[in-house]
């Protein structure tokens, strides 16, 4: 009979623990849940692109540069559902800018130019790593959309600023100053008696 009642007790303690357990279990959950809700307000909040205004000549630089289009496209559709839409969009972008930077056509392949878009770029990444975390910063999130922010401001001056540039007239033999001071054109010294194997 002891052993019957200590039984007894062993399994209502049992029981009681283990309710205990599950009730701690759920009260963590719901925290984890309003913590993601609040991380995924702020996020929605903040997730705005700058778009980029062009002059009709700026425009015509990059008129046939199908790319640009397509990551501002991707840029200005906002995901809504939830963190893990926000996840896919953060890669997409990435993606999408780093093939900006490897297709930037010629007329614009200058450093200054080819030099913002890698920053672009890094900041994409950054934004990607931060939003893949498994706690997700929303300040360095924030940050970062603020910096791309920054960054497609400072893309959009530096096109305008080639227009500028373009519109500048040229003196009379800088044209030619310029092909001399070109190194890629300079004639090559090679010797007279040495052969090419090819």
């Amino acid at each position: 009979m002891i052993k019957r009642l200590a039984l007894f007790l062993l399994l209502i303690t049992l029981f009681v623990s283990c309710k205990d357990d599950n009730e701690k279990r759920l009260i963590a959950q719901e925290k984890e849940r309003q913590k993601k809700e609040v991380i995924f307000n702020k996020i929605n909040n903040s997730w705005r692109f700058r778009t980029i205004e062009l002059q009709p000549k700026a425009q015509a630089l990059i008129g046939d540069w199908s790319e640009w289009r397509l990551f501002f496209t991707e840029l200005n559709q906002k995901p809504t559902s939830s963190i893990g839409a926000f996840q896919n969009k953060s890669k997409d972008l990435t993606k999408k800018a780093e093939v900006l930077v490897e297709t930037i056509p010629n007329s614009l392949l200058i450093p200054e130019f080819k030099s913002r878009f890698l920053v672009l770029s890094t900041q994409f990444r950054s934004l990607e790593l931060y939003m893949n975390l498994d706690d997700i910063p929303d300040e360095k999130v924030i940050y970062f959309i603020n910096e791309i922010n920054k960054q497609l401001a400072s893309i959009e001056l530096q096109l305008e600023e080639l227009v500028r540039r373009s519109e500048v007239p040229k003196e009379q033999g800088e044209a030619d100053l310029l092909r001399m001071l070109d190194t890629s054109r300079a004639v090559k010294n090679v010797p007279k008696n040495l052969e090419i194997v090819e």
